[in-house]
C-alpha cells in the first residue's frame, strides 16, 4: 500500500457538493492499495501511520503521534498514488490493486485505524471527490509498505 500523509488543522471531502467526511486537527491520509497487498499489509501500515511522530511536543519538535495528540484521521482512496511515470507522458496504473480489492483494503485500513482508538472519517471509494485541507506546517509524508517489507 502507498499512503500520502498530511498533517492538517482540518480537512473535508465532498462528493457532488455533499460532505462525506470532515475532521479537525489530525491527518489526511490518501491511500492506494497495490497489487499483492493484503489485510496484513493494511494493518501494519495503519499502525505505522497511527504511531508516526509528526506533531509538535512542548519543545516544538516533531515528537508526538496523532494518537498522542488526540487527533482524527480522514482516509481518502486515491489510486493515482500507483502512477508509473517512468516512460511517456501518460501515467500507467497497472500496479494498483483491482477496484474491488482496492476498496476492500482501503476500508480495512480505515477500520484498522479505528481499532487503534482513532476517530476516522472516510471519503467515498471510486467517487469524484473534492478534498479540501489546511496543511499544518506544511508536513507531508510518503509511505510505501513495500519499502518496509523489503527492509
Amino acid at each position: 500500500m502507498r499512503v500520502l500523509i498530511q498533517r492538517v488543522t482540518g480537512a473535508e471531502v465532498t462528493v457532488a457538493g455533499r460532505s462525506v467526511g470532515r475532521i479537525g486537527p489530525g491527518l489526511l491520509v490518501l491511500v492506494c492499495a497495490m497489487a499483492g497487498d493484503d489485510a496484513g499489509t493494511a494493518e501494519r501500515l495503519a499502525g505505522r501511520v497511527a504511531r508516526l511522530r509528526i506533531f509538535r511536543d512542548a519543545a516544538d519538535k516533531m515528537n508526538r503521534s496523532v494518537q498522542d495528540v488526540g487527533g482524527a484521521v480522514l482516509v481518502v482512496s486515491q489510486f493515482t498514488l500507483a502512477a508509473d511515470t517512468r516512460t511517456g507522458n501518460r501515467p500507467g496504473f497497472s500496479t494498483a490493486a483491482p477496484p474491488a480489492e482496492g476498496e476492500r483494503l482501503y476500508l480495512h485500513f480505515a477500520e484498522a485505524l479505528r481499532g487503534l482508538g482513532l476517530p476516522v472519517q472516510t471519503g467515498e471509494f471510486g467517487a469524484d471527490m473534492k478534498v479540501s485541507l489546511f496543511n499544518d506546517g506544511p508536513v507531508t509524508i510518503w509511505m510505501d509498505s513495500a519499502d518496509r517489507d523489503r527492509a
